[in-house]
């Protein structure tokens, strides 16, 4: 069994991250999951959250507002709508996040809206996550 995987995170804007990784946390759509070497196949949706990198040359934590992962036994590839280094997002970032769910969410059509209240829950405990 191999002690690390290779892990990457990309947006639409840039590539935030290409390391080696013992473990990677991620805010799967259907609850949180830790990738690990040797992991099963498995592809997920992501809902606004932490993605949260431990390996050989430390840690590194990365908010994202949603996305896909990939991972495989040997990688975890995470396709982010949006993503940003944890240490460098502020509070006036989530309040931003979190109004934009909000217009989202009185907008949407009946049917879509409780998904869409949902995504303002995920923002809102986003705030708590980063400690902004």
């Amino acid at each position: 069994m191999a002690d690390t995987m290779q892990f990457d995170l990309v947006s639409p804007e840039r590539s935030l991250a290409s390391l080696r990784a013992r473990e990677v946390q991620i805010p799967g759509a259907e609850g949180d999951l830790t990738a690990m070497p040797d992991h099963a196949p498995l592809i997920t949706t992501l809902r606004p959250g932490v993605v949260r990198v431990a390996g050989p040359d430390g840690e590194a934590a990365f908010v994202v507002t949603g996305g896909f992962a990939e991972i495989t036994g040997e990688a975890a590839s995470v396709l982010a709508e949006r993503a940003i280094l944890a240490a460098e997002v502020t509070g006036a970032m989530i309040d931003d996040l979190v109004a934009q769910a909000e217009a989202a969410a009185e907008a949407a059509p009946a049917e879509a809206r409780d998904a869409a209240n949902k995504v303002v829950a995920d923002m809102q405990a986003l705030r708590a996550a980063v400690g902004a």
